[in-house]
């Protein structure tokens, strides 16, 4: 399916008619999720045959890796069965055919030496024994095969410049990490060749400010966002291509040892 980035979810069977046009047209609503698959999916250039979003949701970025990579064989598991079937429905609709859907938690998955790539997108904050799911995905990968991480950082700019802790969102149970913290635990889960850097620079920042004060994080007042995001979206687009020293959210590249046990 051709379109914007996310513009699958327009078929989308539990949303409305306005909704699912607007999608179609515009592309996934939601700014941070804009800004993430502008910083994240980048990371994932390269040949690779099997691919595993960890944590999914409602499959988006796996859709996303399985247009990338029509030659690879993506994955997605999630721990909510409804999320699962809709992103089943979803790509089904969408016809991406290289892509499934399965019931998985991330901090007890049973794949061993499966993947090539392995993609977990804010997911790590909702687990409380983060170290073991970080080891999990580790396993999940092939020894020498790479990890694209992404989480919020500990602090965000509030309104802009002013450094706070990050937002406190219902079902998180930490609001971030530090940077030496999320690498120190990627090599304790086994990982090498960790390298780490910011994102949600100053102008991607601003705008999801704006995003999280108008919705709340749980899609209230959807009609003030949907006229408001396209102009949320243009504003923080030229910001993936800066390299903020600090920012909302992290983004890790790691690498399972090629003689890992």
């Amino acid at each position: 399916m051709k379109g914007l980035r996310g513009s699958q979810l327009s078929l989308d069977p539990q949303l409305g008619r306005f909704e699912r046009t607007y999608v179609r047209v515009l592309g996934a609503p939601a700014n941070g999720l804009r800004i993430r698959m502008r910083r994240i999916l980048p990371q994932t250039r390269g040949h690779y045959g099997t691919i595993l979003d960890a944590g999914c949701g409602t499959g988006v970025f796996a859709m996303e890796l399985a247009k990338m990579h029509p030659e690879a064989q993506v994955t997605g598991v999630d721990i909510e069965p409804e999320l699962v079937e809709r992103a089943t429905a979803i790509a089904r609709a969408a016809g991406i055919t290289n892509v499934q859907f399965e019931l998985g938690d991330v901090t007890a998955l049973t794949f061993n030496d499966r993947f090539d790539l392995v993609v977990s997108v804010d997911n790590m904050e909702h687990v409380q024994d983060d170290v073991r799911a970080m080891t999990v995905l580790r396993n999940a990968l092939h020894p020498g095969g790479t990890l694209v991480l992404h989480t919020p950082s500990y602090y965000r700019r509030w309104p802009v410049l002013k450094k706070t802790v990050n937002f406190d969102v219902p079902g998180h149970v930490r609001p971030g990490y530090h940077e030496e913290e999320l690498v120190s635990k990627l090599r304790e889960a086994g990982f090498e060749d960790v390298r780490s850097r910011f994102t949600y620079g100053v102008l991607e920042n601003l705008t999801n400010n704006i995003s999280y004060k108008i919705s709340g994080a749980n899609q209230e007042n959807k009609v003030a966002y949907a006229l408001v995001a396209p102009i949320l979206h243009a504003v923080s687009y030229p910001g993936q291509f800066s390299q903020p020293r600090w920012g909302a959210g992290l983004l890790a590249n790691a690498r399972r040892p090629a003689a890992s046990s």
